[in-house]
């Protein structure tokens, strides 16, 4: 899809500048295909668990472009996109107990007030008064300055040493590939996997599930670039599945086929050869996002006693991948292939939306 910009007069008045009100540049959704930098109003605190951040580095998800591309009928026009960055604060409500002006903070693409039935089970993606609402029901942080609600809960302070831009991969991409890919894939050491989808998202899983120590990782792509990369970064097996017919090659090199298959793109065509690769009693653990139904081979599955598991990132592993990137045991920027200023967030999404020509992974926005 080509991106278009936004008409300005199209947009809700509440977030367009007026001379009398404080106003930033952001990132703004005007519906499917339209996306603007303009200048919206400064966030303000609303409630006293909230928080204000100055933006220092943000970045473009894959799930973003689900959103341009008109995937996710929740964001209405007029939102702020992002949901991942590091910054500093800026204010902080008066319940704030845990950052003050002037911390700098990662902050989670999961808000949590931390107390309702779903926080107390971990299940932050689905907190009653937060989840996935960043750049999504709220503003988000591609801009110059976010609010946080539930700042207790939805920051990390930074430890010293540490590069800004490492960091922001700790806001959603490596705890997503980690929890929704490898976690709930249940990776164990010996293990065959096979990632199919080598974007973010896929080579976060790639770098977690070594946590593992599996004995063979396949890495499935279009993109040779991709599976190039795949290889240094720790894949044993690359396979192209525009020239090859995967199925049939993991099939003839393994037993009966993978102990974990991890879907990492969100269409139908990748989850389809999940579900033929998987062995009996083995795990599909579906990461993409996806936009219409599958196909569920359960014909063939029922009697396989495959487990299927899917979710939204709870981001409840942040603390503990932090301390692997302090430790250097993972190296997350390897990710990062381009780098931008905030202002040139336009550009920087035309190179992320055709990532296979661009040659890019993870792109760096700094403000």
């Amino acid at each position: 899809m080509k991106i278009k910009a936004i008409n300005n007069k199209n947009m809700s008045n509440s977030i367009i500048s007026t001379k009398n009100k404080s106003t930033m540049k952001g990132l703004v959704y005007g519906g499917p295909g339209k996306i603007k930098y303009i200048e919206v109003n400064m966030p303000k605190i609303t409630k006293s668990t909230d928080a204000i951040v100055k933006m220092v580095k943000t970045t473009i998800c894959g799930t973003d472009l689900g959103i341009l591309h008109g995937k996710t009928p929740s964001v209405k026009p007029g939102t702020t996109l992002g949901h991942e960055g590091v910054g500093v604060i800026e204010e902080v409500g008066s319940a704030v107990t845990k950052f003050k002006k002037g911390d700098r903070v990662i902050i989670s693409c999961i808000t949590a007030d931390g107390t309702c039935e779903y926080c107390k089970k971990q299940m932050y993606g689905h907190c009653k008064d937060g989840g996935w609402i960043l750049g999504n029901l709220i503003n988000g942080t591609q801009a110059e300055y976010v609010r946080i609600p539930h700042a207790n809960n939805s920051l990390y302070h930074t430890p010293e040493g540490i590069e800004d831009e490492t960091l922001v991969m700790l806001s959603d991409i490596l705890p997503t590939g980690h929890e929704i890919g490898v976690i709930n894939g249940c990776v164990k050491p010996g293990d065959t996997i096979a990632i199919v989808g080598a974007g973010p998202i896929g080579m976060s899983a790639l770098l977690t599930a070594q946590f593992y120590s599996p004995a063979k990782i396949y890495m499935i792509d279009l993109d040779e670039n991709r599976l190039d990369f795949a290889k240094k970064w720790g894949a044993t097996h690359t396979i192209n599945s525009g020239e090859n017919d995967v199925v049939k090659k993991i099939l003839s090199e393994t037993m009966d086929g993978v102990d974990v298959a991890i879907e990492a793109v969100g269409i139908p065509e990748t989850f389809n050869v999940c579900q033929q690769i998987v062995r009996p009693g083995g795990h599909v653990a579906n990461i993409g996002v996806h936009g219409k139904s599958v196909d569920l081979k359960i014909q063939d599955l029922w009697i396989k006693n495959i487990t299927i598991t899917m979710g939204l990132v709870n981001t409840n592993t942040i603390p503990m991948l932090l301390k692997t990137v302090v430790s250097k045991k993972i190296q997350p920027e390897k990710l990062i292939t381009h780098h931008f200023k905030l202002n040139e967030i336009m550009k920087a999404y035309e190179v992320f939306g055709n990532a296979a020509k661009e040659k890019a992974m993870k792109v760096i926005l700094t403000n």
